[in-house]
């Protein structure tokens, strides 16, 4: 595995790549691709970094695994490529915009375009096996992303943190709520949206909080 990771984030991070678990964690990826079928591809795996630099950003969303069905992860939590179906929890996400924002519900599910206002669409693991959800989990991932947003709380101000589900919530327990917005809401899977993610309005509670903080909003 190259650590082919953007500048702003390579200079923060860089003291992470020697540390003996990400050593491991790149023994164990590169074996795995190597010998299975792994998303998303390779050079995707820090495609989060890429598209949203440390100095632009001003959203942290927070999953737990890529997608794990073909063609469907490309490196941002919750986000596929044009011209793939909308996953279950990403189809809620856009309901909820659509009801909290009124905005149509797009044409497709590439979230890049929000990436590139600043929003970090992080994965707490950044690979997984084919068909095998949390294949990748308990490698040596969590420490990484964990070191990230460690990062991003110390060094940044006015950040939002999305947490949905009690996974990301756990994980962002460090945040300080001084420094920081943190949005609690269930995850937006079928399986919980029901019980208050649709509903949460956390889409124009984050624009509020960046116009109060005179950041300019995010285009949802």
């Amino acid at each position: 595995m190259d650590v082919k990771i953007e500048e702003s984030w390579k200079k923060r991070l860089n003291r992470e790549f020697s540390k003996p678990y990400f050593v491991q964690l790149t023994d164990f990826v590169r074996d795995e691709y190597r010998n299975q079928v792994i998303f998303p591809k390779g050079p995707e795996i820090f495609n989060a970094f890429t598209h949203c630099t440390f100095e632009n950003l001003k959203v942290v969303i927070l999953g737990q695994d890529p997608y794990h069905g073909p063609n469907q992860a490309h490196g941002l939590s919750f986000s596929v490529r044009e011209g793939v179906p909308f996953p279950p929890s990403l189809l809620n996400i856009f309901k909820e915009i659509n009801r909290d924002l009124d905005q149509s519900i797009p044409s497709n599910g590439n979230l890049e375009r929000w990436a590139k206002q600043g929003v970090l669409l992080l994965n707490a693991t950044l690979t997984v096996r084919a068909h095998q959800a949390g294949s990748h989990q308990k490698k040596g991932w969590e420490e990484f992303t964990d070191a990230v947003i460690k990062c991003i709380a110390e060094e940044k101000e006015n950040v939002v943190f999305m947490l949905w589900g009690a996974y990301a919530q756990k994980k962002a327990a460090f945040i300080s709520d001084q420094k920081h917005l943190k949005l609690h809401a269930p995850h937006p899977s079928p399986l919980s949206a029901h019980r208050g993610f649709l509903g949460c309005s956390h889409f124009s509670l984050t624009n509020e909080y960046l116009r109060k903080m005179g950041l300019e909003e995010i285009v949802w």
